[in-house]
């Protein structure tokens, strides 16, 4: 298993942005898909958006296409989001995960950071 530890979460106004990074430890970074993930007080997690292990793909939710931009540095092993323009709906924490090559789902998740965006 990957350990992944999210950063740079806070408190920005609405039309604001932030980047959020996330910290992989380990010599096979590279062998997994990554994903970025929310969870909002009362509300399941949802999916974000994701990139895959070369970083040459990216999907992203509806609620965020446009807005946000997942990105990878695979020599750092660091992945990141960049939110712009952020709403008060974005406010959540959010989480770092990753998928090992041939695996159905996310199986390493970070603590999460926490994003505010007062309405």
């Amino acid at each position: 298993q990957v350990q992944l530890v999210e950063s740079g979460g806070g408190l920005v106004q609405a039309g604001g942005s932030l980047r959020l990074s996330c910290a992989a430890s380990g010599r096979t970074f590279i062998t997994y898909e990554m994903g970025w993930f929310r969870q909002a007080p009362g509300k399941e997690r949802e999916f974000v958006a994701s990139i895959t292990r070369s970083g040459g793909s990216t999907h992203y939710a509806d609620s965020v296409k446009g807005r946000f931009t997942i990105s990878r540095d695979n020599a750092k092993n660091m992945v990141y989001l960049g939110m712009n323009r952020l709403k008060p709906e974005d406010t959540a924490v959010y989480l770092c995960a990753a998928r090992r090559l041939g695996e159905a789902d996310f199986g390493s998740w970070g603590q999460g950071t926490q994003v505010t965006v007062p309405s």
